[in-house]
């Protein structure tokens, strides 16, 4: 809890955003196409929804060195054409250091202009002058507005510049991208009305001793929600990762027990992971449940199913399951697959390198079908898969598809005799 006092509403700030005054009836509006511009990064435009629509306002969080800035770099020349310029207002970085960085990111670019300030009113009076085709504020939590008397990064600040930007960007058809610091429990630092405030809200995902970097929308009025565009950090800054699951199956062990390949789908993007587990004597009085990229709570529920559906004892013996390669993945698709690697690390069974699994499993051990389940198999046949198991209801929807077996399964028991033989 921080106090505060309430301050006087900011004299510069326009009262509605500008358009015919009054209401119209809907048939009235002219309907138009968005203009959209491309960044010349395919993954940060498919995220956006086609690309970044003129006039909209992009927040972008992550845990420190992610790789926001250097992404936001990397695209802002893009965005310029012949004599237009972008604004990059830094208020961490002096420019002679994300110069160095431009020159480690082998960034040239007469368009590109940087502006160490924090005052919004400089802000907005230089991007007036400037009149850039995108504008980057990097970050919100260090810039602050002179009508309020409150420190930087607090949370009348925050809202204050935020809404102050949003008006820019809409009376100047400018879009606006601003990065956002995040908590120690990785959610956007400053109110919730921040995200409320803008377009379009994207997370940097990754584990710091990976590679990868994943980019998932979790907000957006111009596209999908819960896209996903999956990066890898280099030296010459963010790579696209074109064929993610090609990727994340690049190391999978051969004929390894408690190793399976499930078919998951992040937004409108399906992508084949490895899950893997393991399953050991408990050396405790109460054994141990510990899951990494999925719920833990959820292996719970799965293992009672496993117990009071199969008659698998496992009260003795410690569970461990994973995601390989860091990913974190909430759907319940992977129900199917996690219950199929616990079984076969427990009975030492593997499961055949050719075989891809998806499905919900409920509490009464029936496995109930999923959505997009075409989408999964078309990867999975992709990728060279032969074999697959789905929920029957799945099946019977499905048209046939080359190359892959496909196996419907109606209950958990019969799944794992299909798939450890």
């Amino acid at each position: 809890m921080q106090e505060e006092r309430t301050p006087d509403v900011g004299r510069g700030r326009p009262r509605t955003i500008e358009g015919p005054a009054g209401p119209l009836p809907l048939a009235g509006i002219e309907a138009g196409d968005e203009s959209r511009l491309l960044t010349g990064v395919s993954e940060f435009d498919r995220i956006l929804g086609g690309g970044v629509v003129t006039g909209s306002v992009v927040l972008v969080g992550g845990d420190p060195g992610i790789g926001k800035t250097t992404l936001l770099l990397q695209i802002l020349p893009h965005l310029a054409r012949d004599t237009e310029k972008v604004l990059y207002v830094s208020g961490e970085e002096s420019p002679r250091q994300i110069k160095m960085r431009c020159d480690r990111l082998g960034i040239e670019s007469q368009a590109l202009l940087i502006l160490p300030e924090t005052n919004l009113e400089e802000v907005l009076k230089a991007a007036q002058a400037i009149a850039p085709v995108a504008l980057v504020l990097d970050s919100i939590q260090t810039s602050f507005t002179s009508h309020l008397t409150s420190a930087p990064g607090s949370i009348s600040q925050v809202q204050e510049v935020a809404a102050q930007l949003m008006f820019y960007a809409k009376r100047s058809g400018t879009p606006v991208f601003l990065i956002g610091h995040v908590t120690k429990d990785g959610t956007i630092a400053g109110p919730r009305t921040l995200e409320h405030i803008v377009d379009t809200v994207l997370y940097f995902e990754g584990e710091k001793g990976h590679a990868y970097r994943i980019l998932r929308a979790v907000k957006n009025r111009f596209g999908s929600t819960n896209e996903i565009g999956v990066f890898e950090m280099t030296d010459a800054g963010l790579a696209e990762v074109a064929n993610p699951s090609a990727w994340f199956l690049s190391e999978r062990p051969q004929k390894a027990t408690g190793s399976v390949v499930v078919a998951s789908l992040e937004g409108s993007r399906p992508i084949l992971v490895e899950l893997q587990a393991l399953v050991s004597p408990t050396t405790f009085a109460m054994p141990r449940r510990m899951a990494n990229g999925v719920e833990g709570n959820r292996i719970a529920l799965l293992i009672a199913v496993m117990e009071k559906r199969m008659g698998l004892n496992l009260a003795g013996q410690d569970v461990y399951v994973n995601v390989v390669g860091g990913l974190h993945i909430d759907e319940p698709a992977l129900d199917l697959g996690i219950v199929a690697a616990i079984t076969s690390s427990l009975r030492n069974r593997p499961i055949a390198p050719t075989t891809v699994v998806f499905g919900e499993v409920g509490l009464g051990g029936e496995i109930r079908a999923v959505g997009q389940g075409e989408t999964r198999l078309r990867e999975a046949a992709k990728m060279g898969f032969r074999r697959c198991l789905l929920p029957e209801r799945n099946l019977k929807k499905l048209p046939p598809i080359e190359s892959l077996e496909l196996i419907g399964v109606a209950e958990v028991g019969e799944a794992l005799d299909a798939v450890l033989g």
